[in-house]
């Protein structure tokens, strides 16, 4: 399997691990009793921590199906190389970092990650789609 495949299949670990993250965060806030209900009645307010949990997991998943795409698009394609590689290196490092600039309310530095796991599925698309 290709590095770039695998750094995908780590970010797949990684959206697992953010939908894990804000679901404990709420439990903490609930208890366990609210969450192993039907939940019928609204629960107290989401927490801080567990708010900005569920606005960098939403912000993931903006981004993760065109990672995906274009890291799929460029195996199959044949056009995997340095472009490619550092692509996916830059995208999940930097959603990986993202997690906790987030979580402590880092706004620019939280922006900048985001922008760098950006460049790196435009990094990825300009491989796949410079011509040969």
């Amino acid at each position: 399997m290709t590095t770039e495949l695998t750094l995908l299949a780590w970010t797949l670990v990684l959206a697992l691990a953010q939908v894990l993250l804000p679901a404990m965060w709420r439990n903490r806030e609930t208890g366990i009793d609210y969450n192993m209900g039907p939940r019928d009645e609204p629960g107290p307010p989401v927490g801080i921590i567990t708010g900005r949990l569920q606005r960098a997991q939403a912000n993931l998943f903006e981004t993760l199906p065109v990672f995906a795409a274009v890291v799929l698009i460029a195996h199959v394609a044949g056009r995997e190389g340095a472009l490619t590689f550092w692509g996916a290196w830059f995208y999940l490092g930097a959603r990986i970092v993202y997690v906790p600039l987030y979580a402590m309310g880092l706004p620019y530095l939280r922006s900048l990650a985001w922008t760098v796991s950006l460049l790196g599925i435009v990094v990825i698309l300009f491989a796949v789609l410079a011509p040969v």
